[in-house]
């Protein structure tokens, strides 16, 4: 269970996907003075240096934020402003030395009144992680399964709260686990905003989730998948997804726009989208499933 290491997969198209929506809910959650809680299921390292064995064993990052410039899309200023703090981010393409994971990304956005609480399981990122951390009065760090322990932070004392979930999936039990926890999670906090990441390897899976949510009766839920190719039987990832229940009013119309995009740099002649609207005023009847191919 503790095999998983996010390096191996850091700024790969998931990745991408995943930091992208999640700096659109952080800069819309910021947007009051209010404070909130952000809680982070699967935290991960923190930071991931894309020189490293690790990463270069399966380099996936040059088919995820490898082929992305900074000056092919400006409506994603913040999420490359972070990537590059020095600003080298437009023009030739630049040499990125490492990638934020998510608990950096809301070390950026989260101000003096709001709270972090990370869950990290495996020991050698934990250390990693504590040590990014170390100082940060506004960071709570825990090694215990993300999972159980995001349950007795709901509701947060803030009223106001992002909660990210992002497990490996490593086992395949994680399909049914993640979906229980996040309906229980939402019974007790029904007003928080949710994000939940998954991978595309069985279809099937992603529909009984899908189907799960629906029947949970949550009021507004949407979906954003990104793939390098269409759905297959053998194995592998070949898309990713997001499902972010109370969502930003402005998120669909600004995904529905940027996916198309991305598609065209990652994967022009093989890659997918898919957007739908899972739950609320748009859902009946559901969304059609939706694929750009170029040719």
């Amino acid at each position: 269970m503790l095999s998983y290491r996010h390096g191996f997969h850091a700024g790969n198209f998931a990745d991408v996907l995943k930091h992208i929506i999640l700096v659109e809910l952080l800069e819309y959650v910021t947007l009051k003075d209010k404070p909130f809680d952000y809680i982070d299921s699967h935290a991960g390292a923190g930071w991931y240096k894309l020189n490293s064995e690790q990463a270069n064993k399966t380099a996936e990052y040059a088919a995820g934020i490898g082929r992305l410039v900074a000056e092919d899309f400006p409506e994603l200023q913040p999420y490359f402003s972070l990537l590059y703090p020095d600003g080298k981010a437009i023009g030739k393409r630049p040499v990125l030395s490492r990638y934020p994971g998510s608990p950096a990304i809301a070390k950026h956005y989260l101000r003096s009144r709001d709270r972090g609480w990370l869950f990290e399981i495996h020991p050698t990122d934990y250390a990693a992680l504590h040590k990014l951390m170390a100082g940060d009065p506004r960071m709570r760090l825990s090694g215990e399964d993300g999972l159980q322990g995001m349950m007795g932070l709901l509701p947060p004392v803030s009223k106001r709260g992002l909660v990210l979930i992002d497990p490996s999936y490593e086992i395949k039990s994680d399909y049914e686990r993640v979906i229980e926890q996040l309906i229980k999670a939402h019974h007790k906090f029904a007003t928080g905003i949710y994000a939940l990441w998954y991978p595309v390897v069985d279809r099937e899976r992603i529909k009984r989730m899908e189907r799960q949510l629906i029947g949970a009766g949550i009021k507004r839920m949407q979906l954003f998948e990104l793939g390098l190719q269409p759905d297959t039987t053998e194995r592998g990832m070949t898309a990713a997804g997001m499902i972010v229940i109370n969502p930003p009013w402005t998120l669909f119309e600004k995904m529905q726009k940027l996916l198309p995009k991305l598609v065209e740099k990652m994967a022009p002649q093989t890659g997918t989208y898919r957007l739908e609207v899972l739950a609320g005023e748009d859902a009946s009847p559901p969304l059609p499933r939706q694929r750009r191919n170029t040719r």
